[in-house]
C-alpha cells in the first residue's frame, strides 16, 4: 500500500469520527490489507490528531481475551492509543450525540513510574515499573457499518478508541492479585457483565509486557506518567442515552458515567 492510501484511509477514518458516521470497512477496498499496512494507517491517523493538537493519555490493548484472538485468528493482541479529548470524569457524561454505536467494557489501567522498552519484557518487569494500577471504563466505538470489520480494519480504527472514564482510586500494585481482581458492570442498576484480571491474557500485566515487546519492534516502548489500558475484563455491552453505567472493581471502587443525547 502506498503512503498516498494510508493518507486517504486515515483521512476517512478521522472524518468517519468527526462526522460521527459510519464507513465500509477499508477491507470491501483493499481485501489484501496486511497488519503491517493496517498499523501504518494507524499511525497516520495518530499523526493527524497530534497535528490538531490533541494529546496521548497512553497506548491501550485489544483483542487480550483468548477468545476474541481464537475468534480474529490472531496469536497477539492489538493496540491504539487513548487521546486527552476521550477522557471523561469519574461520573460524567457521555454524549451520544458525538458517537456511532457505542459499547462499554470494565478494564484496569496501569500508571508507570519508568520507561519500559522491549524486547523480552515480563510481567514481573511491568509490576516493577508501575506505580499505581487505576479502575476505567472504556467505550469503544468502532467507526465500521454495524461495527463489523476485519483485523486489519480495527487496527486501522485505532482499535476503536473513544472514550474512557478513568475511577479515582489510585493503588499501588504490590497490594493487588491482580489476575484474581473482579469487577461487576451495571446499567440503570441491572447487573450486565462480570469478569476478573485473569480474562486479559491470564494477568494484565501480560497485556502491558506484550505491548511493549511489540512497540519495541519499531524502536518505541512506554513512557513514564502513561496511562495504560490493559483490555476488556468483561465483554463489551451496548449502552444508550439516560443510560447510567455503573462498575464496582474489588479493591479498586467504582466507576461510572451517564449517557445523554
Amino acid at each position: 500500500m502506498t503512503t498516498l492510501d494510508c493518507e486517504k484511509l486515515a483521512m476517512e477514518l478521522q472524518r468517519a469520527e468527526r462526522e460521527r458516521r459510519e464507513i465500509v470497512r477499508l477491507t470491501a477496498q483493499y481485501p489484501n490489507m496486511t497488519v503491517e499496512e493496517a498499523y501504518a494507517i494507524q499511525e497516520r491517523l495518530v499523526a493527524m490528531k497530534r497535528e490538531n493538537g490533541y494529546r496521548i493519555i497512553g497506548p491501550k490493548m485489544g483483542l487480550t481475551s483468548a477468545a476474541k484472538m481464537a475468534q480474529m485468528g490472531v496469536n497477539e493482541p492489538i493496540y491504539g492509543y487513548v487521546f486527552d479529548y476521550m477522557v471523561v470524569p469519574n461520573g460524567g457524561t457521555v454524549a451520544m450525540s458525538e458517537l456511532i454505536h457505542p459499547k462499554v467494557e470494565a478494564e484496569i489501567a496501569f500508571i508507570l513510574k519508568e520507561d519500559v522498552k522491549g524486547p523480552n519484557i515480563d510481567a514481573a518487569d511491568i509490576l516493577a515499573a508501575t506505580e499505581y494500577i487505576v479502575p476505567a471504563l472504556e467505550i469503544i466505538d468502532s467507526r465500521y457499518v454495524n461495527f463489523q470489520f476485519t483485523l486489519p480494519d480495527v487496527i486501522a480504527d485505532n482499535a476503536s478508541s473513544s472514550r474512557v472514564v478513568f475511577g479515582s482510586r489510585l493503588v499501588p500494585p504490590v497490594s493487588l492479585e491482580l489476575d484474581l481482581l473482579g469487577v461487576s458492570l451495571a446499567i440503570n442498576g441491572e447487573a450486565r457483565a462480570f469478569g476478573a484480571g485473569a480474562a486479559v491474557l491470564g494477568h494484565p500485566a501480560n497485556a502491558i509486557a506484550m505491548l511493549a515487546n511489540m512497540l519495541s519492534r519499531k524502536g518505541e516502548g512506554l513512557k513514564a506518567g502513561e496511562i495504560i489500558l490493559a483490555g476488556a475484563m468483561t465483554e463489551a455491552v451496548r449502552f444508550a442515552a439516560g443510560d447510567v453505567v455503573f462498575a464496582q472493581f474489588d479493591q479498586l471502587g467504582t466507576v461510572s458515567f451517564r449517557a445523554t443525547d
